[in-house]
This record gives structure tokens, C-alpha cells and sequence, in this order.
């Protein structure tokens, strides 16, 4: 992730720092993204509010609520892509138009983590796109479901979680994060009503607090790039 420096992850201090500086957001693509960067996750994981806020733009799916039933179960490619980008969308609501997003010079394969409680015209819809999905939970995420199906029908070693806070908390706070990898910005806004980079929602996940142990610091021009292992529950 990419913060400013009071701890929000979109907001307008990412402009300032853009404007003013430039480096942040290409340090956090290198990171994350480039042949010679460090992570070369196989997946990058986000969730709906933040598919949509880059990519889909909440525009709603043309659905047709008579397509035929669909198979049951998941929806998986004959062949594995090198990359994809995993939108957790519990009800179904991301109106993509293609099977592939792009984020800067990345390309990648999208996939969908939905519920059971999709519709069959939603799944249709991924269907007709040829969008692959997997089916992790009844009516709410079922996270650690989702991690070992991505695993086992994927082959993904290494997955980026890239957001929002509310999935960033609820999957540490599920032990499903090894590292914390964190640009930190040298800008802030003081904004009270944008996301921070970790936030609890009742049901989801708790404010049972958790500790990181340092695991390396990078100075980057202005910015710093901080890693942390997650320490486990105690």
C-alpha cells in the first residue's frame, strides 16, 4: 500500500505529492509490478470500493436477468494467465466490460471472488466476458476459502493485497498476511472522511489490536518504503 503520512490511502494528498514531488506512486508500481521489482505477485487482490474507484467506475452490469442457468460451482480458465487481478465482489455488482484491466504498464486477467447468494444472470454476465470466478462463502467473504482456492485451482504463490482498509484489516486480523509493504508518502490532507489504511467494520473483522515486527527500511528521495512481518495473535 501507499499512504500519506497521517495513515489515508486515496485522498487529495495523493495530488500534492504528485504535483509537488513525483516518485511515490512510480516507487509503489516498481515494488509491486516491475520485471526488477521485489514482490512479482501472481495475483493482486482488491475489493469492490476500490475496483470501482480505479476501474469499473460504478457504472452497473447490463444483466439478462432470463440467461440460462449456469453450471454450478466455479468458473475456471482452460489456461492459467501469468497474472490476475482478484476483485472480491461478494453480491456481484462490478459492471466490467473486459476480461483484462490495466494499471499503468500492468496487464492483467481479471477474476472475481463472489458468494453464493450471486445471481445466475451476475455469473452469466462474468460468464459471456469470459471472466473466471470462484465461489468463497454463502452470503459474506469466506477470505481463507478464497486463499486456498487461488492456490489450488491458480497455482498463485504470492498474492498482492492491495486494498481497501476494511479488507486489509479483516485479513490480518485472520492471519491470511505475512508482510506489511508500505510507501509511505510525504504528504497529508488532515481529511477526516477518506479511507485509512486499516479499518474495522463489526462483522467483518474486530479492533482486537495486532503488532508488526520491522523488517526493512528503504529511504526513497522523500518517501520511505517499510516492510513489517505480521506477528502472530497472542
Amino acid at each position: 500500500m501507499e499512504t500519506s503520512l497521517d495513515g489515508k490511502i486515496t485522498g487529495p494528498f495523493m495530488q500534492a505529492a504528485d504535483d509537488n514531488y513525483q516518485g511515490d506512486g512510480d516507487l509503489f508500481y516498481h515494488i509491486a509490478f516491475d520485471d526488477d521489482g521485489y514482490y512479482h505477485p501472481q495475483g493482486w487482490l482488491s475489493g469492490r470500493t476500490t475496483t470501482d474507484d480505479n476501474f469499473t467506475h460504478y457504472a452497473k452490469p447490463q444483466l439478462d436477468e432470463n440467461a440460462a442457468p449456469v453450471p454450478d460451482g466455479d468458473f475456471i480458465p482452460t489456461t492459467i494467465a501469468p497474472q490476475y487481478y482478484i476483485s472480491i465482489d461478494p453480491h456481484g455488482k462490478l459492471a466490467w466490460t473486459t476480461n483484462q484491466m490495466t494499471f499503468m504498464a500492468t496487464t492483467a486477467q481479471v477474476l472475481e471472488v463472489l458468494t453464493s447468494q450471486v445471481s445466475n444472470a451476475y455469473k452469466a454476465f462474468l460468464r459471456q466476458l469470459d471472466i473466471p470466478y470462484i465461489i468463497a462463502g454463502d452470503t459474506e467473504l469466506d477470505a481463507p476459502l478464497a486463499m486456498k482456492k487461488l492456490k489450488d485451482l491458480f497455482h498463485m504463490e504470492t498474492v498482492m493485497l492491495g486494498g481497501g482498509g476494511v479488507l486489509n484489516w479483516s485479513f490480518i486480523q485472520q492471519g491470511l498476511c505475512d508482510e506489511l509493504s508500505l510507501v509511505l508518502s510525504n504528504a497529508a490532507d488532515g481529511s477526516t472522511d477518506t479511507p485509512t489504511l486499516f479499518s474495522a467494520v463489526p462483522g467483518l473483522s474486530s479492533t482486537t489490536p495486532r503488532t508488526f515486527t520491522l523488517k526493512n527500511v528503504e529511504a526513497h528521495d522523500n518517501f520511505v518504503w517499510l516492510r513489517y512481518l505480521i506477528d502472530p495473535k497472542k
